[in-house]
């Protein structure tokens, strides 16, 4: 049976620079809505406004003393920290922002008879992560919707930039086909750590051994694996500074140690085979990401460098799965559209 190939990375005609401007557009826009979560965490504003998609009833952060007032009559167990309502209100204007874009492309997908399944799903995607943003709040910072939000985001900035391959923006160099299967494995250890860096950050474990290499002054803590990597914590709790037991924690930090020196040692070697421009990018990206990670141990998780880990994070993934469609054979194609 003939294996189904996905959309090509070139083509033999360029989509219209309107619909590719405003796809190159989007795609920025969902790499500072992705920035702009992994600070709203970070800072733990993520329940800044108590309520979706107002802030306290209002569209705005309450700023008056008489807007102050009402809002927490509303909400009374919820006092407005203007700081934390304005972090989480300017994350939900760009995803905002973001969703208007996707209704753009479709608009301008369907008036240059493009194809529309891609920009359909796109906005179907961006949609679903609206949801999981309001379920975030409504659920109290549930981690298991906070990590799917977060690789929600991360899947629409991947899908957008695959998308503006697709119209034919730019041609990208071939690498040899035989790198295929490893980028997918490599690929694939990514999406588990990423969705492990996720986990640790929903459930605050981020400091939770405060050493390095060693967790706690030794290799193997007290750890509860179970406890660490129960999916199904209840709904109802307030999750701000977690629920998830000490030594659940030490856990899942130590696995998302573990899965970091195997994507390290993977994505080197890769690298190294590799060679050349795209294996110096890969291997640049995997030490810059894994020397984030180290800092943010050694620092005592400092703002900045937090933020960049997850920034690197999305950047490495992007760069993974570029690498993976140049080690594809490029076909010239009659249509631009996927």
């Amino acid at each position: 049976m003939e294996e189904t190939q996905p959309p090509e990375v070139v083509n033999s005609r360029r989509s219209p620079r309107p619909l590719r401007l405003l796809v190159g557009i989007s795609i920025c826009v969902a790499f500072v809505v992705v920035v702009l979560g992994a600070y709203t965490r970070l800072v733990d504003a993520g329940l800044g406004c108590p309520d979706w998609p107002g802030c306290y009833g209002q569209l705005v952060v309450p700023s008056t003393d008489e807007q102050i007032a009402a809002a927490e009559a509303l909400f009374p167990d919820t006092p407005v920290d203007q700081a934390k309502a304005w972090t989480e209100m300017v994350h939900r204007y760009f995803a905002t922002g973001l969703g208007i874009l996707m209704i753009g492309i479709v608009v301008l997908a369907w008036y240059y008879k493009s194809s529309l399944r891609f920009p359909l799903f796109l906005l179907a995607l961006v949609i679903l992560q609206g949801a999981f943003g309001a379920w975030t709040v409504t659920l109290k910072l549930w981690p298991q919707v906070v990590v799917a939000h977060l690789l929600g985001g991360f899947a629409t900035l991947l899908l957008l930039w695959w998308y503006m391959l697709t119209l034919g923006s730019f041609k990208l160099p071939e690498i040899a086909t035989k790198f295929r299967a490893q980028l997918y494995i490599f690929s694939a250890l990514l999406v588990v750590q990423i969705t492990l860096g996720g986990w640790v950050s929903a459930n605050y474990a981020a400091l939770i051994c405060p050493d390095f290499p060693l967790c706690l002054g030794t290799l193997l803590p007290e750890m509860d694996f179970v406890a660490g990597l129960n999916f199904f914590q209840t709904i109802g709790p307030d999750y701000t500074g977690g629920e998830m037991s000490y030594e659940g924690r030490v856990a899942i930090q130590n696995l998302h140690r573990w899965a970091a020196y195997v994507v390290f040692v993977f994505g080197l070697i890769l690298a190294w085979r590799i060679r050349e421009v795209p294996g110096l990018v890969l291997g640049l990206a995997v030490c810059a990401q894994v020397a984030l990670g180290i800092s943010n141990v050694l620092f005592v998780l400092p703002l900045p460098i937090a933020v960049m880990h997850n920034a690197g994070a999305a950047l490495l993934l992007l760069v993974v799965f570029t690498l993976l469609l140049q080690s594809r054979p490029l076909r010239e194609e009659q249509s631009s559209e996927p």
